[in-house]
């Protein structure tokens, strides 16, 4: 597999390797030991599958608290979407910072976003699957959002003149200059 780091170090663009013939292709999307010798010692213990079936279609930007926060290992199962992390850990060099990657059925890509940032994605195609792992089970208590269209933030969402479609909580979320972020930078030592 192949790993790259984004503008944001924390964050990784990771294309596994296929293997294909004529009859279509096999690639290994998780090995905890592969993982662990390029520096990545999370741990997942959920998978999450979610359709969305309008282009435009606005997840995000999501977060869970400590001491439930998750780690995700986002891929496209179907379709193309644009990924996004957003960097909400207090103290961080990058706080408020985004980066983003086209996800897509094709490409192969994941991203790794892990916890302390807040995660969403956009539908660049109708039918859209997205798939990933998260290193905590799902905490209903510990959710948390930031807004998808923070002008402080300034995302560059690919819409493509698509209006966007949101969830009602998604809509109400608050901006990063108000909310209370439950994450702190811990530089390496």
């Amino acid at each position: 597999m192949e790993l790259v780091p984004l503008a944001i170090p924390d964050i990784r663009l990771i294309t596994p390797h296929r293997f294909g013939d004529d009859r279509g292709f096999f690639e290994e999307i998780y090995n905890q030991i592969s993982f662990a010798r390029h520096g990545i010692e999370t741990v997942f213990v959920q998978d999450n599958h979610s359709v969305s079936k309008a282009v435009g279609t606005v997840r995000g930007l999501h977060f869970q608290s400590p001491p439930r926060a998750q780690a995700k290992l986002v891929r496209c199962g179907r379709g193309r979407l644009f990924d996004v992390a957003v960097d909400i850990r207090k103290g961080s060099p990058s706080f408020g910072q985004w980066v983003g990657a086209e996800l897509s059925f094709e490409n192969g890509r994941m991203l790794l976003v892990p916890a302390g940032f807040a995660h969403g994605f956009v539908t660049l195609e109708p039918d859209t699957e997205i798939v990933y792992k998260c290193s905590d089970t799902y905490a209903p208590e510990t959710e948390g959002a930031v807004r998808w269209d923070d002008p402080d933030i300034g995302i560059e969402w690919p819409l493509y003149g698509a209006e966007p479609r949101l969830s009602n909580k998604d809509k109400v979320a608050p901006l990063l200059r108000d909310l209370d972020t439950p994450f702190a930078f811990e530089a390496d030592l």
